[in-house]
C-alpha cells in the first residue's frame, strides 16, 4: 500500500541515465474547432484570426488559423508525457512559426533528443511540429530530467510502500 507520500513509480517518465541522443518520441492529433474556441477560452487570445472567418478571409491567410501556441502546445504534450516524460521540467524552448495550421489538420509533433548534459541534469531536444510533410514549427527544447535515485534509496522507497504482513 502507498506511504502518505505515495508511490509513483509507475507514472515516471525516463530518468536521466536512461535516455540516450538519438531518442525521439511522438504525439498527433488532429486539431478540432473546439479546440481552438477552447484554446481561445482558455488563453484569452481571441484575435480574430483565429475565431472570424470574415476577418480571417481578408488576412494573408485567406481564412481562420489555430493558434501558434496551440500547435506549438503539443511539443510539451509530448516532452511532458513520454520523451523524456512525467518528472521533467521544461527550462526553455524556442520556436519558428513556419506556416499555419487549420482545423481539420493533424499535427505531427516530434522530439528528439541530440545533447545530454549529465552535470546539469539537462536534456537538449529538437521539436518538430509537422503537417504531413510540411514543418509548421520548428525548435529547441532544453528540458530538466530527474536522476535515477540511488539503489539504497530506492530500496528504502519499494519497502515504504511494501504492504505489511502478518
Amino acid at each position: 500500500m502507498p506511504t502518505s507520500q505515495g508511490n509513483f513509480d509507475e507514472l515516471r517518465g525516463y530518468y536521466l541515465e536512461e535516455l540516450s541522443v538519438g531518442m525521439t518520441a511522438l504525439y498527433a492529433r488532429t486539431i478540432t474547432e473546439a479546440d481552438v474556441v477552447l484554446f481561445a477560452g482558455i488563453s484569452g487570445d481571441v484575435n480574430p484570426v483565429h475565431l472570424n472567418q470574415d476577418f480571417a478571409a481578408a488576412t494573408i491567410f485567406g481564412g481562420r488559423i489555430a493558434h501558434g501556441m496551440l500547435t506549438a502546445s503539443l511539443l510539451s504534450t509530448v516532452i511532458g508525457t513520454k520523451l523524456p516524460g512525467p518528472g521533467c521540467i521544461y527550462v526553455s524552448q524556442n520556436l519558428r512559426f513556419k506556416a499555419p495550421v487549420r482545423s481539420g489538420d493533424t499535427v505531427q509533433a516530434r522530439a528528439t533528443i541530440t545533447e545530454i548534459i549529465p552535470e546539469k541534469r539537462r536534456v537538449v531536444l529538437t521539436t518538430v511540429c509537422s503537417v504531413g510533410d510540411k514543418v509548421v514549427i520548428d525548435g529547441e527544447a532544453i528540458i530538466m530530467v530527474p536522476r535515477a535515485p540511488a539503489a539504497g534509496e530506492q530500496n528504502a522507497k519499494n519497502s515504504a510502500a511494501a504492504p505489511a504482513t502478518a
